[in-house]
């Protein structure tokens, strides 16, 4: 049985640097920026199976019925709750490659059988239902995806995730859609594909494009009788959920437009640097993307691990390597922390670029 997830030790233990472009979300938030009056706070409050006025704030935002939200601690808690609520050991699991590595490791956690299918570079990493549909079988109980796309941003729009919902449906399986970094489509962005049916489950926090990770307010969006069977299966994991969080949670969602503009002018200036970058740089090459706040960078010469290591030994600079999504030719860096920060990063890569040769 899978036990562990490297790339998170890795993330705790080897990120750190003096220019961290190895984030995945936007700068912290700043709790004496949120509008609270920190009086109220208690440390206990009615939360068994969620704090009901969080529940109705996260319906609100994804503009779904109440009875429908689960609340988990973060994203990645969320994703592991809503697959072993659907999945027994031997089922088959369909996930997008490259991933992000922590849903293939809750899958083999759970002890499923995890096939992949891809999303091309060529393509911009594109979503092709036709790649789902070679690749699943009579056992595929669950589909997984991302969107936007971790590790490269790429946006998939809903007619191409309705038809991944009825490749589900026809098999008799589920489609989970990741949802985390939707909200950094700024502008008209997409409403969340839970509406599509309810073969669809959703999750998401306001982790990555709020700045607000402390927090941990995650949640699964499902219909009713699958989101009672997930709020049962959380109950090994505890009583309830932090309390004090939650209410700040709530807190949050009553001023979540300011907050999301708040980290929306750095992730919008970092963008505009890393395009200027891969304009000038012909060591790397990544698909453009209008959002989100990664992207996927190949090394047009040599192995990325080496290259990483010096990075970081001799420039003070980190990066996700791409072994943690399976491409050992790519590394991501992550936007909306510090524009300044983020523009001296580019820099050293150059830099390493260069000195490679």
């Amino acid at each position: 049985m899978h036990k562990s997830s490297e790339y998170m030790h890795w993330a705790k233990t080897c990120q750190a640097a003096e220019c961290n472009l190895a984030t995945s979300g936007v700068g912290a938030f700043p709790l004496r920026e949120l509008p609270f009056d920190f009086t109220r706070l208690e440390i206990n409050g009615d939360n068994k199976y969620g704090y009901p006025l969080l529940k109705h704030a996260i319906a609100r935002h994804s503009g779904v019925d109440a009875e429908c939200v689960v609340t988990a601690a973060g994203t990645s808690f969320a994703n592991y709750l809503a697959m072993a609520a659907l999945l027994s050991p031997g089922d088959e699991v369909m996930i997008e490659h490259p991933a992000y590595g922590l849903l293939a490791d809750a899958a083999l956690y759970i002890g499923a059988d995890v096939k992949r299918f891809a999303r091309r570079e060529e393509d911009g990493y594109a979503l092709d239902p036709a790649e789902v549909r070679r690749a699943m079988a009579s056992r595929t109980r669950l589909i997984v995806v991302t969107n936007l796309h971790n590790p490269s941003s790429a946006l998939t729009p809903e007619p191409v995730l309705r038809e991944l919902a009825a490749l589900a449906r026809e098999a008799g399986a589920r489609l989970l859609v990741d949802e985390v970094y939707l909200d950094a489509v700024y502008d008209q962005t997409p409403p969340t594909a839970f509406s599509i049916g309810p073969e669809v489950v959703v999750t998401s926090s306001l982790t990555k494009i709020y700045g607000l990770s402390g927090l941990r307010c995650g949640w699964i969006l499902a219909e009713p009788p699958l989101a009672r069977a997930i709020e049962q299966l959380n109950n090994l994991f505890a009583a309830g959920g932090v309390y004090p969080g939650e209410v700040l949670g709530l807190a949050a969602f009553e001023n979540l437009d300011a907050i999301r503009a708040r980290a929306r002018r750095v992730v919008e200036a970092d963008r505009a640097a890393l395009n200027r970058f891969l304009d000038e740089q012909p060591g790397v090459s990544a698909p453009r993307t209008l959002f989100g706040t990664t992207a996927f960078l190949r090394l047009l010469d040599g192995e990325i691990e080496p290259f990483a290591a010096r990075l970081r030994a001799e420039y003070n600079t980190s990066v996700v390597p791409g072994r943690f999504f399976e491409m050992p030719h790519h590394f991501r860096i992550g936007m909306g922390v510090n524009s300044a920060m983020f523009a001296e990063g580019l820099r050293r890569i150059g830099l390493a670029l260069k000195a490679q040769g």
